[in-house]
């Protein structure tokens, strides 16, 4: 193995962004589409796989503001099995999403599922829109995992509308920030496109992102899954249809960045106090 100083360099992690289409409400369908989607993904060499938000059932937001429960996903339902299952035959970690029932209401989840078939982690979405706050709450805590020496961040759609999400990630040693989406096409479709590609170069950063083909729930999903390398520039783009971004995330290429673009180890202090409103005539 290279080494760069006294440090060896790890192994390339070969990335997935699944770009699916989801059915709203049907767990069992759409937990069928993510195990094609892992055994394609896995046959193209790729060890971790990301899907959109709420991919196990659809963001479907009328359902969502109706029914809820119907969309509940948790460790030993059958959609997870359905995944685990998929992930233990191919040796892959796959996040992916549903909905959480918590003590105080319901939350936008992002599950870990290791090569192991298990849920090793869960990520309670933090920033919610309008409409999502009239149906879910926020989580409060950020979720690092490892996955083959690679340490990487999770955020969910709205999340990366806050330059401060993943900065903090990455200063608490994220790799690269996995971000389960749910972009429309318009205006929505334009931020997509200037958040991901920043995200990656201001914090030096991969980015892996996975959005929904298609439409459900009387959204028309305008896909792009994408993985992104530290200086920002797309690696990988699925396109507009139902399909695979997949890229190599490579530690020389990480480091070379780092090292030529500081921008985490020189961002200043936080200031000591407000700025002044300075009233210039």
């Amino acid at each position: 193995m290279t080494t760069t100083g006294d440090a060896p360099l790890r192994q390339p992690l070969r990335v997935a962004a699944a770009q699916i289409e989801a059915v709203g409400g049907d767990l069992a369908g759409n937990a069928a589409a993510h195990a094609a989607a892992i055994a394609g993904a896995a046959d193209l060499g790729a060890s971790l796989v990301v899907f959109p938000e709420l991919s196990l059932c659809g963001y479907d937001y009328p359902l969502l503001a109706v029914d809820v429960a119907r969309c509940e996903v948790a460790p030993g339902d059958p959609a997870l099995r359905t995944v685990g299952q998929a992930c233990r035959e191919h040796g892959v970690t796959a996040v992916v999403g549903g909905c959480a029932r918590r003590a105080d209401g319901w939350a936008i989840a992002a599950h870990v599922v290791g090569p192991d078939g298990a849920v090793a982690a869960t990520y309670h979405k933090r920033h919610l829109d309008a409409d999502e706050r009239a149906v879910f709450v926020p989580g409060t805590t950020d979720t690092l995992v490892r996955v083959r020496g690679w340490r990487l961040g999770l955020g969910v759609c709205y999340d990366a509308s806050f330059p401060e999400h993943a900065r903090g990630l990455a200063l608490a040693g994220a790799d690269a920030y996995l971000v389960s989406g749910a972009f429309t096409v318009g205006d929505s479709d334009h931020r997509r496109s200037v958040y991901f590609p920043a995200r990656a170069l201001e914090n030096t950063s991969y980015v892996v992102f996975a959005n929904f083909a298609g439409a459900n729930g009387g959204w028309r999903f305008a896909g792009h899954s994408a993985v992104y390398a530290p200086d920002g520039r797309p690696l990988a783009d699925a396109g507009t249809t139902a399909g695979l971004a997949v890229a190599d995330l490579d530690d020389a290429r990480l480091r070379h960045q780092r090292d030529s673009q500081r921008m985490l180890a020189d961002r200043a202090a936080p200031a000591s106090a407000p700025a002044p409103v300075v009233v210039v005539p």
